[in-house]
Protein backbone atom coordinates (compact mmCIF):
# COMPACT_ATOMS: atom_id res chain seq x y z
CA UNK A 1 0.00 0.00 0.00
CA UNK A 2 1.11 3.36 -0.64
CA UNK A 3 2.30 5.17 1.82
CA UNK A 4 0.85 8.89 2.44
CA UNK A 5 4.06 11.15 2.35
CA UNK A 6 4.48 9.10 -1.24
CA UNK A 7 0.81 9.48 -2.25
CA UNK A 8 1.08 13.46 -1.01
CA UNK A 9 4.60 13.62 -3.27
CA UNK A 10 2.89 12.28 -6.35
CA UNK A 11 -0.06 15.00 -5.73
CA UNK A 12 1.22 17.73 -5.34
CA UNK A 13 4.75 17.04 -7.55
CA UNK A 14 1.81 16.18 -10.19
CA UNK A 15 0.76 19.64 -9.74
CA UNK A 16 3.84 21.63 -9.64
CA UNK A 17 4.90 19.60 -12.95
CA UNK A 18 1.55 20.50 -14.30
CA UNK A 19 1.57 24.20 -13.25
CA UNK A 20 5.50 24.45 -14.48
CA UNK A 21 5.34 22.84 -17.78
CA UNK A 22 3.01 25.03 -18.84
CA UNK A 23 4.06 28.53 -17.52
CA UNK A 24 7.72 27.15 -19.12
CA UNK A 25 5.67 26.80 -22.48
CA UNK A 26 3.88 30.01 -22.10
CA UNK A 27 7.46 32.08 -21.16
CA UNK A 28 9.68 29.63 -24.18
CA UNK A 29 6.77 30.48 -26.39
CA UNK A 30 6.96 34.31 -25.62
CA UNK A 31 10.51 34.25 -25.46
CA UNK A 32 10.79 32.63 -29.32
CA UNK A 33 8.01 35.42 -30.36
CA UNK A 34 10.55 38.05 -29.20
CA UNK A 35 13.44 37.05 -30.46
CA UNK A 36 12.27 36.34 -34.28
CA UNK A 37 10.84 39.83 -33.47
CA UNK A 38 13.90 41.21 -32.87
CA UNK A 39 15.61 39.21 -35.46
CA UNK A 40 13.39 41.18 -37.86
CA UNK A 41 14.25 44.17 -36.32
CA UNK A 42 18.00 43.40 -37.19
CA UNK A 43 16.76 42.92 -40.87
CA UNK A 44 14.85 46.13 -40.89
CA UNK A 45 17.64 48.01 -39.02
CA UNK A 46 20.01 46.83 -41.21
CA UNK A 47 18.26 47.88 -44.84
CA UNK A 48 17.84 51.26 -43.57
CA UNK A 49 21.70 51.38 -42.50
CA UNK A 50 22.38 50.61 -45.60
CA UNK A 51 20.11 52.62 -47.37
CA UNK A 52 21.77 55.44 -45.06
CA UNK A 53 25.16 54.62 -46.22
CA UNK A 54 24.25 54.86 -50.08
CA UNK A 55 23.77 58.65 -49.48
CA UNK A 56 26.93 59.04 -48.78
CA UNK A 57 29.20 56.37 -51.20
CA UNK A 58 29.31 57.44 -55.26
CA UNK A 59 28.08 54.24 -56.96
CA UNK A 60 28.39 53.91 -60.45
CA UNK A 61 25.73 55.12 -62.88
CA UNK A 62 25.88 51.60 -64.88
CA UNK A 63 27.11 49.35 -62.14
CA UNK A 64 27.22 46.05 -63.67
CA UNK A 65 24.42 43.41 -62.61
CA UNK A 66 25.36 41.45 -59.53
CA UNK A 67 27.89 43.12 -59.04
CA UNK A 68 29.17 41.99 -55.10
CA UNK A 69 29.71 44.10 -52.49
CA UNK A 70 31.87 44.09 -49.32
CA UNK A 71 29.59 43.41 -46.56
CA UNK A 72 32.45 45.48 -44.37
CA UNK A 73 31.96 48.65 -46.95
CA UNK A 74 27.76 48.48 -45.80
CA UNK A 75 28.36 47.84 -42.20
CA UNK A 76 26.53 44.64 -42.39
CA UNK A 77 27.10 41.90 -39.82
CA UNK A 78 28.81 38.49 -41.31
CA UNK A 79 25.87 36.13 -42.79
CA UNK A 80 23.41 38.42 -43.16
CA UNK A 81 22.47 38.57 -47.02
CA UNK A 82 21.95 42.15 -48.38
CA UNK A 83 20.90 42.95 -52.48
CA UNK A 84 20.72 46.29 -54.02
CA UNK A 85 18.29 45.87 -57.15
CA UNK A 86 16.34 48.78 -59.78
CA UNK A 87 12.51 49.43 -59.60
CA UNK A 88 12.88 47.26 -62.67
CA UNK A 89 13.90 43.95 -60.56
CA UNK A 90 17.68 44.49 -61.70
CA UNK A 91 20.19 43.51 -59.74
CA UNK A 92 22.63 46.68 -58.83
CA UNK A 93 25.14 44.83 -56.08
CA UNK A 94 24.80 42.46 -53.48
CA UNK A 95 27.03 40.91 -50.75
CA UNK A 96 29.23 37.37 -51.27
CA UNK A 97 26.66 35.64 -48.58
CA UNK A 98 23.36 36.34 -50.43
CA UNK A 99 22.41 33.39 -52.49
CA UNK A 100 22.94 33.29 -56.74
CA UNK A 101 18.97 33.22 -56.53
CA UNK A 102 18.24 37.44 -56.98
CA UNK A 103 15.85 37.87 -53.32
CA UNK A 104 12.76 38.58 -54.09
CA UNK A 105 11.91 42.37 -53.81
CA UNK A 106 8.59 42.65 -55.50
CA UNK A 107 7.47 44.75 -52.60
CA UNK A 108 8.41 45.76 -49.25
CA UNK A 109 8.29 44.03 -45.65
CA UNK A 110 9.05 41.28 -44.74
CA UNK A 111 8.41 37.43 -47.27
CA UNK A 112 9.76 34.42 -46.61
CA UNK A 113 11.83 32.77 -49.72
CA UNK A 114 12.92 29.32 -50.44
CA UNK A 115 15.80 29.19 -53.08
CA UNK A 116 18.31 26.26 -53.43
CA UNK A 117 16.47 24.56 -51.03
CA UNK A 118 16.98 26.86 -48.19
CA UNK A 119 14.33 29.06 -46.36
CA UNK A 120 15.28 32.89 -46.36
CA UNK A 121 13.69 35.38 -44.40
CA UNK A 122 13.57 38.64 -46.58
CA UNK A 123 12.91 42.13 -45.77
CA UNK A 124 12.45 44.79 -48.61
CA UNK A 125 12.53 49.03 -48.33
CA UNK A 126 12.67 51.56 -50.73
CA UNK A 127 15.31 54.45 -50.72
CA UNK A 128 14.67 56.39 -54.44
CA UNK A 129 14.95 54.61 -57.13
CA UNK A 130 16.57 51.70 -55.36
CA UNK A 131 15.28 48.78 -53.76
CA UNK A 132 17.39 47.57 -50.69
CA UNK A 133 16.65 43.60 -49.33
CA UNK A 134 18.47 42.19 -46.22
CA UNK A 135 17.94 38.55 -45.61
CA UNK A 136 18.76 35.51 -42.85
CA UNK A 137 18.73 31.46 -43.68
CA UNK A 138 15.68 30.79 -41.52
CA UNK A 139 18.16 27.91 -40.44
CA UNK A 140 20.61 30.21 -38.96
CA UNK A 141 17.43 31.63 -36.62
CA UNK A 142 15.98 28.27 -35.68
CA UNK A 143 19.49 27.03 -34.45
CA UNK A 144 19.88 30.35 -32.77
CA UNK A 145 16.28 29.71 -31.15
CA UNK A 146 17.19 26.33 -29.99
CA UNK A 147 20.17 27.76 -28.08
CA UNK A 148 18.64 30.37 -26.77
CA UNK A 149 15.52 28.50 -25.68
CA UNK A 150 17.79 25.37 -24.46
CA UNK A 151 19.58 27.82 -21.84
CA UNK A 152 16.35 29.71 -20.97
CA UNK A 153 14.89 25.97 -20.39
CA UNK A 154 17.80 24.80 -17.71
CA UNK A 155 17.31 26.93 -15.07
CA UNK A 156 13.39 25.90 -15.40
CA UNK A 157 14.22 22.28 -14.93
CA UNK A 158 16.32 23.15 -12.15
CA UNK A 159 13.95 24.62 -10.42
CA UNK A 160 11.32 22.00 -10.93
CA UNK A 161 13.54 19.36 -9.43
CA UNK A 162 14.66 21.11 -7.02
CA UNK A 163 10.61 22.01 -6.24
CA UNK A 164 10.23 18.04 -6.45
CA UNK A 165 12.94 17.67 -4.00
CA UNK A 166 11.65 20.04 -1.61
CA UNK A 167 7.73 19.01 -1.35
CA UNK A 168 9.61 15.33 -0.71
CA UNK A 169 11.38 16.69 2.22
CA UNK A 170 8.90 19.26 2.99
CA UNK A 171 6.06 16.50 3.17
CA UNK A 172 8.21 14.27 5.14
CA UNK A 173 8.97 16.79 8.04
CA UNK A 174 5.43 18.30 8.30
CA UNK A 175 4.41 13.96 8.66
CA UNK A 176 6.74 14.29 11.38
CA UNK A 177 4.29 15.08 14.20
CA UNK A 178 1.92 11.88 12.30
CA UNK A 179 5.42 9.71 12.74
CA UNK A 180 5.99 10.81 16.51
CA UNK A 181 1.77 9.88 17.91
CA UNK A 182 2.61 6.41 15.85
CA UNK A 183 5.47 5.73 17.81
CA UNK A 184 3.53 6.64 20.84
CA UNK A 185 1.57 4.17 19.94
CA UNK A 186 3.70 1.78 18.84
CA UNK A 187 5.29 1.91 22.44
CA UNK A 188 1.75 1.79 23.60
CA UNK A 189 1.58 -1.78 25.24
CA UNK A 190 -1.05 -3.87 24.42
CA UNK A 191 -3.06 -3.96 27.60
CA UNK A 192 -2.71 -0.42 28.72
CA UNK A 193 -5.28 2.18 28.70
CA UNK A 194 -3.35 5.36 29.63
CA UNK A 195 -3.80 8.14 27.56
CA UNK A 196 -1.66 9.10 24.85
CA UNK A 197 1.25 11.87 25.94
CA UNK A 198 2.41 13.31 22.72
CA UNK A 199 3.69 16.90 23.06
CA UNK A 200 3.52 19.81 20.36
CA UNK A 201 1.45 18.14 17.96
CA UNK A 202 -0.58 20.68 15.39
CA UNK A 203 -4.23 21.95 15.78
CA UNK A 204 -5.22 19.73 13.01
CA UNK A 205 -3.65 16.45 14.94
CA UNK A 206 -5.15 17.38 18.17
CA UNK A 207 -8.65 16.06 17.81
CA UNK A 208 -7.40 12.77 16.35
CA UNK A 209 -4.90 12.52 19.65
CA UNK A 210 -8.33 13.44 22.33
CA UNK A 211 -10.49 11.25 20.26
CA UNK A 212 -7.77 8.36 20.80
CA UNK A 213 -7.28 9.29 24.62
CA UNK A 214 -11.42 9.10 24.73
CA UNK A 215 -11.32 5.88 23.20
CA UNK A 216 -8.31 4.26 25.93
CA UNK A 217 -10.83 6.24 28.30
CA UNK A 218 -13.77 4.18 27.39
CA UNK A 219 -11.88 0.92 27.00
CA UNK A 220 -10.61 1.26 30.56
CA UNK A 221 -14.29 2.17 31.83
CA UNK A 222 -15.64 -0.79 29.80
CA UNK A 223 -12.80 -3.39 31.35
CA UNK A 224 -13.54 -1.43 34.84
CA UNK A 225 -16.67 -2.77 34.19
CA UNK A 226 -16.28 -6.09 33.20
CA UNK A 227 -13.93 -6.79 36.46
CA UNK A 228 -16.36 -5.36 38.84
CA UNK A 229 -19.32 -7.05 36.95
CA UNK A 230 -17.06 -10.31 37.23
CA UNK A 231 -16.26 -9.54 40.78
CA UNK A 232 -19.37 -8.47 42.06
CA UNK A 233 -21.29 -11.44 40.72
CA UNK A 234 -19.01 -14.23 41.87
CA UNK A 235 -19.23 -12.34 45.51
CA UNK A 236 -23.13 -12.17 45.07
CA UNK A 237 -24.01 -15.87 43.68
CA UNK A 238 -20.93 -17.50 46.11
CA UNK A 239 -23.87 -17.02 49.18
CA UNK A 240 -27.02 -18.66 47.07
CA UNK A 241 -24.70 -21.76 45.77
CA UNK A 242 -23.35 -22.55 49.41
CA UNK A 243 -26.84 -22.15 50.59
CA UNK A 244 -28.75 -24.58 47.90
CA UNK A 245 -25.72 -26.84 48.17
CA UNK A 246 -25.96 -26.75 52.62
CA UNK A 247 -29.97 -27.53 51.96
CA UNK A 248 -29.45 -29.92 49.42
CA UNK A 249 -26.77 -31.96 51.66
CA UNK A 250 -29.60 -31.35 54.54
CA UNK A 251 -32.48 -33.02 52.23
CA UNK A 252 -29.72 -36.01 51.34
CA UNK A 253 -29.52 -36.88 54.59
CA UNK A 254 -32.98 -36.29 56.51
CA UNK A 255 -36.69 -37.17 55.54
CA UNK A 256 -40.54 -36.02 55.51
CA UNK A 257 -40.84 -32.47 56.47
CA UNK A 258 -37.24 -31.71 57.11
CA UNK A 259 -36.41 -32.73 53.75
CA UNK A 260 -39.45 -30.83 52.04
CA UNK A 261 -38.68 -28.06 53.77
CA UNK A 262 -34.72 -28.11 52.92
CA UNK A 263 -35.46 -28.73 49.19
CA UNK A 264 -37.96 -26.02 49.20
CA UNK A 265 -35.10 -23.16 50.58
CA UNK A 266 -32.69 -24.77 47.84
CA UNK A 267 -35.61 -23.77 45.36
CA UNK A 268 -35.46 -20.61 46.66
CA UNK A 269 -32.39 -20.05 46.88
CA UNK A 270 -31.73 -21.16 43.06
CA UNK A 271 -34.68 -19.15 42.09
CA UNK A 272 -32.78 -15.98 43.61
CA UNK A 273 -29.88 -17.38 41.62
CA UNK A 274 -31.50 -17.30 38.57
CA UNK A 275 -33.03 -13.74 38.95
CA UNK A 276 -29.94 -12.56 39.77
CA UNK A 277 -27.98 -13.78 36.94
CA UNK A 278 -31.46 -12.42 34.98
CA UNK A 279 -30.49 -8.91 36.67
CA UNK A 280 -26.63 -9.20 35.92
CA UNK A 281 -27.24 -9.95 32.27
CA UNK A 282 -29.39 -7.14 31.62
CA UNK A 283 -27.12 -4.90 33.28
CA UNK A 284 -24.11 -5.50 31.13
CA UNK A 285 -26.32 -5.56 28.07
CA UNK A 286 -27.81 -2.34 29.49
CA UNK A 287 -24.33 -0.39 29.79
CA UNK A 288 -22.72 -2.54 26.82
CA UNK A 289 -23.02 -1.14 22.93
CA UNK A 290 -25.79 -3.82 22.30
CA UNK A 291 -28.96 -3.13 20.36
CA UNK A 292 -32.45 -2.84 22.19
CA UNK A 293 -34.66 -1.82 19.37
CA UNK A 294 -37.05 -4.01 17.88
CA UNK A 295 -39.35 -1.63 16.61
CA UNK A 296 -42.19 -1.36 19.06
CA UNK A 297 -43.39 1.69 20.05
CA UNK A 298 -45.18 2.54 23.20
CA UNK A 299 -46.73 5.63 24.54
CA UNK A 300 -45.97 6.88 28.43
CA UNK A 301 -49.87 4.90 29.39
CA UNK A 302 -49.00 1.56 27.55
CA UNK A 303 -45.19 1.13 29.63
CA UNK A 304 -46.74 2.10 32.53
CA UNK A 305 -49.65 -0.68 32.01
CA UNK A 306 -46.80 -3.33 30.46
CA UNK A 307 -44.84 -2.80 33.61
CA UNK A 308 -47.47 -3.11 36.80
CA UNK A 309 -48.46 -6.10 34.81
CA UNK A 310 -44.60 -7.12 34.85
CA UNK A 311 -43.76 -6.13 38.29
CA UNK A 312 -47.07 -7.27 40.13
CA UNK A 313 -47.10 -11.04 39.33
CA UNK A 314 -50.30 -11.23 39.33
CA UNK A 315 -51.07 -8.55 42.16
CA UNK A 316 -52.28 -5.74 40.09
CA UNK A 317 -54.23 -4.81 43.07
CA UNK A 318 -51.51 -3.60 44.72
CA UNK A 319 -50.73 -0.34 42.61
CA UNK A 320 -53.06 2.41 42.15
CA UNK A 321 -51.91 3.86 38.28
CA UNK A 322 -53.16 7.63 38.10
CA UNK A 323 -53.27 9.16 34.90
CA UNK A 324 -52.74 13.15 34.67
CA UNK A 325 -55.29 14.26 31.63
CA UNK A 326 -54.73 15.03 29.24
CA UNK A 327 -52.01 12.24 27.93
CA UNK A 328 -49.38 12.64 24.80
CA UNK A 329 -49.94 9.72 22.54
CA UNK A 330 -46.04 10.01 21.39
CA UNK A 331 -44.12 7.00 21.82
CA UNK A 332 -41.53 7.67 24.24
CA UNK A 333 -38.08 8.00 22.25
CA UNK A 334 -36.27 4.98 23.13
CA UNK A 335 -36.42 1.24 23.04
CA UNK A 336 -40.00 0.09 24.65
CA UNK A 337 -37.96 -2.92 26.37
CA UNK A 338 -35.58 -0.37 28.04
CA UNK A 339 -38.37 1.98 29.07
CA UNK A 340 -40.62 -0.91 30.40
CA UNK A 341 -37.65 -2.53 32.20
CA UNK A 342 -36.85 0.33 34.42
CA UNK A 343 -40.27 1.35 35.19
CA UNK A 344 -40.64 -2.43 36.38
CA UNK A 345 -37.62 -1.98 38.53
CA UNK A 346 -39.09 0.80 40.15
CA UNK A 347 -42.46 -0.60 40.88
CA UNK A 348 -40.79 -4.13 41.77
CA UNK A 349 -38.71 -1.88 44.44
CA UNK A 350 -41.28 0.04 45.72
CA UNK A 351 -43.39 -3.39 46.35
CA UNK A 352 -40.60 -4.98 48.00
CA UNK A 353 -40.68 -2.34 50.57
CA UNK A 354 -44.27 -1.67 51.09
CA UNK A 355 -46.09 -4.09 53.30
CA UNK A 356 -48.88 -6.32 51.87
CA UNK A 357 -52.31 -4.65 51.59
CA UNK A 358 -50.78 -1.09 51.15
CA UNK A 359 -50.98 0.13 47.74
CA UNK A 360 -47.82 1.57 45.48
CA UNK A 361 -49.22 4.86 43.86
CA UNK A 362 -47.90 5.42 40.17
CA UNK A 363 -48.65 8.44 38.70
CA UNK A 364 -48.23 9.35 35.11
CA UNK A 365 -48.19 12.51 33.05
CA UNK A 366 -46.65 13.88 29.73
CA UNK A 367 -45.18 17.49 30.40
CA UNK A 368 -43.36 19.42 27.91
CA UNK A 369 -42.42 17.04 25.69
CA UNK A 370 -41.15 14.09 28.43
CA UNK A 371 -43.22 11.28 29.83
CA UNK A 372 -43.16 11.75 33.88
CA UNK A 373 -43.24 8.66 35.65
CA UNK A 374 -43.64 9.23 39.79
CA UNK A 375 -43.81 5.98 41.68
CA UNK A 376 -44.85 6.11 45.97
CA UNK A 377 -44.22 3.83 48.60
CA UNK A 378 -45.07 3.57 51.71
CA UNK A 379 -42.34 1.35 53.32
CA UNK A 380 -39.65 2.79 56.15
CA UNK A 381 -37.91 5.06 53.85
CA UNK A 382 -34.62 5.90 53.61
CA UNK A 383 -31.98 7.92 55.47
CA UNK A 384 -31.17 11.21 53.25
CA UNK A 385 -27.34 10.73 53.25
CA UNK A 386 -28.22 7.20 51.70
CA UNK A 387 -29.85 8.24 48.73
CA UNK A 388 -26.89 8.72 46.76
CA UNK A 389 -26.18 5.23 47.42
CA UNK A 390 -29.56 3.32 45.98
CA UNK A 391 -28.10 3.29 42.49
CA UNK A 392 -24.79 1.38 43.52
CA UNK A 393 -24.24 -2.18 42.68
CA UNK A 394 -25.38 -4.59 45.59
CA UNK A 395 -26.10 -2.14 47.73
CA UNK A 396 -28.86 -2.92 50.32
CA UNK A 397 -30.14 -1.23 52.98
CA UNK A 398 -30.06 -3.41 55.50
CA UNK A 399 -31.49 -6.58 55.52
CA UNK A 400 -33.56 -5.61 52.35
CA UNK A 401 -34.45 -8.22 50.23
CA UNK A 402 -33.43 -8.51 46.62
CA UNK A 403 -29.86 -8.46 44.90
CA UNK A 404 -29.14 -5.03 45.01
CA UNK A 405 -29.32 -4.08 41.06
CA UNK A 406 -32.42 -2.88 39.95
CA UNK A 407 -31.53 0.54 40.67
CA UNK A 408 -28.64 0.23 39.46
CA UNK A 409 -30.16 -1.07 36.20
CA UNK A 410 -33.02 1.80 36.05
CA UNK A 411 -29.61 4.21 36.19
CA UNK A 412 -27.85 2.22 33.41
CA UNK A 413 -31.32 2.82 31.60
CA UNK A 414 -31.29 6.71 32.38
CA UNK A 415 -27.54 7.35 30.72
CA UNK A 416 -27.98 5.57 28.11
CA UNK A 417 -31.49 6.52 27.41
CA UNK A 418 -31.30 10.46 28.13
CA UNK A 419 -33.84 10.08 30.91
CA UNK A 420 -33.42 11.72 34.40
CA UNK A 421 -34.08 10.14 37.62
CA UNK A 422 -34.65 11.27 41.34
CA UNK A 423 -35.65 10.53 44.08
CA UNK A 424 -37.05 12.02 47.59
CA UNK A 425 -37.21 10.31 50.69
CA UNK A 426 -40.65 11.04 52.87
CA UNK A 427 -41.58 10.42 56.38
CA UNK A 428 -43.58 7.74 55.50
CA UNK A 429 -41.68 6.05 52.67
CA UNK A 430 -39.94 7.02 49.21
CA UNK A 431 -40.92 9.04 46.30
CA UNK A 432 -39.03 8.37 42.70
CA UNK A 433 -39.89 10.22 39.76
CA UNK A 434 -38.93 9.49 36.47
CA UNK A 435 -38.47 11.17 32.97
CA UNK A 436 -38.52 9.36 29.78
CA UNK A 437 -37.89 11.82 26.46
CA UNK A 438 -41.32 11.56 23.77
CA UNK A 439 -40.47 11.65 20.09
CA UNK A 440 -41.65 14.77 18.09
CA UNK A 441 -44.34 14.88 16.24
CA UNK A 442 -43.73 14.49 12.28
Amino acid sequence: MMSLRTRLSLILGSAFIVIWVLAAAWMLRDLRTQMMQSLDQRLEASARMVAGLLEQMQMPERQGEGQPLRAADLGIPNGMACQLSSSRGQVLARTESSPAEPLKADSSGFVDQMINGEHWRVYTMMHGSVRVSTADRQIERDLLGQSVLLAASVPVLVALFGSLILVWFGIGRGLAPLNRMRDALNRHSADSVEPLDVPNLPSELQPLLISQNQLFGRIAQTLERERRLTGDAAHELRSPLTAIKTHLQVARMTEGDKRDRALAHAEEGADRMHRTLEQLLLLARVEGSLSFDDGVQCDAQKVARLAIHDASHGEEHRIELKLAAPLSAAPVAMPAALAVAALRNLLDNALRHTQAGTQVELSVATVDGHARFCVRDHGPGIAHADLDKLTQRFWRNGKSPGAGLGLAIVQAIVQRCGCSLTFDSLDDGLKVDLSMPLRPKV
